[in-house]
């Protein structure tokens, strides 16, 4: 078994998150194939995504950029993975968060908010700050609309025998 296979089979896995295709992978490795630094590395990588501790996510990717670095796309797929966490918890989101989640700051993350301001429907809210916010398209999980459950209902009929009853 080439380790070094492996190991960028397990990047795109990682790369394929919200899907558990990591975990399901890394049930296919033995256990003192994980044991090793660069397995040991993705794993960790693995946890910071699944928890959203984007932060800490990218600063140790960045001290692992050999291993990162190994499949192209990888950058771009876990700030893809990061935009749906956050557009599922937030229906605003300040600037700071967002820049700290997709890793990008300046010149970059303005040029990334205006192409989604252009093809996805945020909306920008304040000057180019730190007190600037985003404001995200609403979806079923962010903009929650309270909804009437039809089965918990009882029909009037049914209140209408017990009344006999109780009287």
């Amino acid at each position: 078994m080439s380790t070094q296979i492996v190991a960028r089979i397990l990047i795109k896995a990682l790369m394929a998150m919200p899907a558990p295709d990591f975990s399901l992978c890394l049930f296919l490795i033995p256990e003192r194939v994980q044991m090793e630094d660069q397995f040991k590395t993705l794993i960790v990588l693995s946890h910071y995504l699944e928890t959203g501790r984007f932060r800490h996510f990218w600063d140790e990717a960045a001290k692992h950029r050999n291993i990162v670095e190994a499949v192209p796309g990888f950058e771009q797929a876990i700030q893809s993975f990061a935009i749906h966490v956050l557009s599922l918890t937030y229906q605003k989101i300040p600037r700071t968060v967002l820049a700290e989640a997709i890793n990008l700051k300046g010149l970059s993350l303005d040029k990334f908010l205006e192409h989604q301001k252009a093809n996805c429907g945020w909306i920008l809210e304040g000057d180019q700050s730190t007190s600037q916010l985003i404001v995200l398209p609403p979806n079923e999980f962010n903009h929650p609309e309270l909804k009437k459950n039809v089965a918990d209902s009882i029909p009037l009929e049914h209140i209408t025998r017990i009344f006999p009853i109780l009287g």
